[in-house]
């Protein structure tokens, strides 16, 4: 029988035996990482403290130096964004985990970390617009050179991958098109020529897909989204190895400082609690919604993973468990005729968050990919009759009377 003290559920002063099996992801969604004070509570505790104390001037030293495990400074680290972490990775199947300030810190941190004047970034073209924004302007402004590969065609990202690469970036299924790439593939050859490969796994969820499995290097989240899934608080989150944790991602946020709060920490850390149930719910009513939309006259578009009619379909199928929760369509007309659609919806809302167990819908043109402009909007499919329709935990019935009624009007 395996044993373990902390962290686990236990005082410091207490040794228990702990289970000598491998435990299933819901079972560590709500017990992975616990450590408990020596008050017993059975909630986490919420450690708001900014500082730390220590016993002597030695000590406060030793620790410093990493030569003596002790919390420094909330940006450093703290007990319950340190719950979060580990349980997040333990969830992930990653060995490390650092919690950022919000998913853009973890997007920008994870790349940054890595990268520096005269390097090389490859990345998929369809991609979230702040991300877009950090790749093709940000980092070139560092002297960073950026290449971007449309698709998921193996002689194309096979091309962009011919020199030297420090990172590649990939963000599938994309936001807002649900356009997939061939992560395993991807990450072979991306290793061929020494690069590290980074996965933007926000619209699919840990739930859902497991870019390490596949060959992927890092994982980042905005736990913005499914992992809070509540519309409460804001938080990222980058999933790697110790070292690449500890060696690259560690250094670069201390000093830069986008750490995650304590209390955005506690909320999250009791939202992954109940993750998977939301995911795989709001799952079900996404793939229910796209089939109706797919099946509607006025409809011009409908892009889901998990619809046999998504060009990425078998790709989705294979490396995806689900096709998430987000769906992309588009009515016949332009803005105005989007736009009164939206207008004529009672139960869903209109916001640019998702992964909200709130079913909301945005106009990604007019919002969230405002800041690309027509040119990069067209080349990424974001048309002015688009909109992106995050499903949540409502009952499917009721969100597709309200999409019917929506479209009659």
């Amino acid at each position: 029988m395996t044993k373990r003290t902390r962290p686990w559920g236990y005082s410091d002063s207490a040794e228990a035996q702990l289970p000598d099996w491998d435990l299933h992801t819901d079972t560590v969604a709500v017990r992975g990482g616990l450590a408990r004070s020596g008050f017993g509570e059975t909630g986490e505790a919420l450690y708001l403290n900014s500082g730390f104390t220590y016993d002597s001037a030695e000590q406060a030293e030793s620790s410093f130096k990493e030569e003596t495990e002790h919390h420094l400074y909330s940006r450093f680290s703290n007990p319950t964004v340190a719950m979060f972490e580990e349980r997040l990775a333990a969830i992930e199947g990653a060995e490390a985990c650092f919690a950022t300030s919000s998913g853009m810190s973890a997007m920008f941190a994870s790349v940054a970390c890595l990268v520096k004047q005269g390097d090389h970034v490859v990345a998929s073209a369809s991609m979230f617009s702040s991300c877009y924004v950090v790749l093709t302007e940000i980092l070139p402004s560092w002297g960073v050179t950026i290449e971007l590969v449309e698709g998921t065609e193996e002689k194309d990202w096979a091309a962009a991958l011919s020199k030297p690469t420090q990172v590649v970036f990939i963000e599938s299924p994309s936001n807002p098109l649900m356009e997939i790439v061939d992560i395993a593939m991807v990450s072979k050859l991306a290793h061929k020529v020494g690069a590290t490969v980074i996965v933007d796994n926000v619209m699919a969820s840990p739930v859902m897909q497991k870019p390490l499995e596949l060959g992927a290097d890092v994982v980042m989240y905005s736990a913005t989204k499914h992992i809070d899934g509540q519309g409460r608080v804001l938080g990222g989150a980058i999933l790697g190895s110790r070292e690449y944790i500890k060696t690259k991602v560690m250094p670069f946020a201390r000093h830069t400082g986008p750490s995650m709060s304590a209390f955005n920490a506690w909320v999250l850390l009791k939202s992954l609690e109940t993750m998977t149930m939301r995911v795989e719910r709001m799952n079900e009513n996404a793939l229910k919604v796209g089939e109706f939309l797919a099946k509607q006259k006025g409809i011009k578009l409908v892009s889901y993973p998990h619809l046999k009619s998504h060009k990425g379909y078998a790709l989705a199928k294979k490396q995806m468990g689900g096709g998430g929760s987000t769906v992309a369509f588009a009515v016949d007309g332009d803005k105005a005729a989007a736009f009164k659609f939206m207008n004529a919806l009672k139960v869903i809302d209109i916001s640019n968050n998702l992964g909200d167990s709130k079913s909301l819908i945005t106009h990604p043109a007019s919002t969230t990919h405002r800041r690309l402009g027509r040119e990069v909007q067209e080349a990424m499919g974001i048309t002015e009759n688009l909109m992106r329709l995050s499903v949540g935990l409502e009952h499917a019935d009721d969100l597709i009377h309200d999409l019917k009624q929506a479209l009659a009007s």
